[in-house]
């Protein structure tokens, strides 16, 4: 079984509805340090509220609505009823490997340890994602007056350990496909057509398990482990599995 096209994730997203300290309802803010995510909007709506150095918006989502950001872009989603998204993610393997920072308050971002159990989904996970959502609310309040900078810093230094192995994710798993991308050039050039001989559809049913992620229960897509041997025309890495803890 080859990768799901271009090394990305996919998951279907149902948008919290819980409402919040501030009156909205929705999911847990949060940024990605190295992966864009995109939004696919199936029905309901909403926005996604984001954070930059440029600043503060609101970008409303409906039916249809494709929206996506870069890393190092804040994010909440803002359910203003039935919001459901399919949420893309580059660089499948590295969000559900930690690439998530929340925005709790800057003692917790201070902390490791405290960030550690502030993230972590115990006891009942309703109660605990809800707990979470609220707790990193509060930092992204706080945000908006200032102190993006900081959280930036706080954030890398929090993933510090991590960077050698989500670049052996990377390197194993987007990077393998774009470059197998170009091999099937250069075999076409060379008038090799022999991938074109290993063309394969592939079907996952929609999964009737959900779980609690940043912003919304998640249906996830599990893959099967990789091959032992690379299919012809195929980069042979690892299958990316769907993020758990994405949105």
């Amino acid at each position: 079984m080859i990768p799901f096209p271009g090394g990305v994730g996919i998951s279907g997203l149902t948008v919290y509805d819980w409402e919040a300290a501030d009156g909205l309802c929705g999911g847990t803010p949060h940024m990605h340090l190295v992966c864009s995510e995109a939004y696919v909007v199936l029905g309901g709506a909403g926005s996604v509220q984001t954070l930059t150095t440029s600043g503060f918006a609101d970008t409303p989502l409906h039916p249809g609505d494709v929206v996506w950001f870069t890393p190092g872009t804040i994010h909440r989603l803002v359910n203003a009823g039935g919001l459901r998204l399919v949420v893309l993610m580059q660089n499948s393997g590295l969000p559900e490997a930690g690439d998530a920072v929340f925005t709790f308050p800057a003692s917790v971002l201070a902390d490791p340890h405290a960030y550690r159990r502030a993230a972590a989904l115990t006891g009942d996970h309703s109660a605990a994602a809800r707990r979470r959502r609220d707790l990193a609310l509060e930092g992204f309040l706080a945000l908006r007056e200032g102190g993006l900078r900081e959280f930036h810093t706080a954030a890398a230094r929090l993933k510090s350990e991590l960077l050698d192995a989500w670049r052996i994710r990377w390197r194993d798993g987007p990077l393998a496909a774009a470059v197998a991308t170009g091999r099937q050039l250069e075999r076409l050039k060379a008038g090799d057509l022999s991938h074109l001989g290993h063309g394969e559809v592939l079907r996952l049913e929609r999964p009737q398990h959900q779980v609690f992620g940043m912003c919304g229960r998640l249906h996830t897509y599990p893959l099967p482990d990789p091959p032992a041997r690379p299919l012809a025309g195929s980069s042979g890495s690892p299958h990316p599995h769907p993020p758990k803890e994405l949105s």
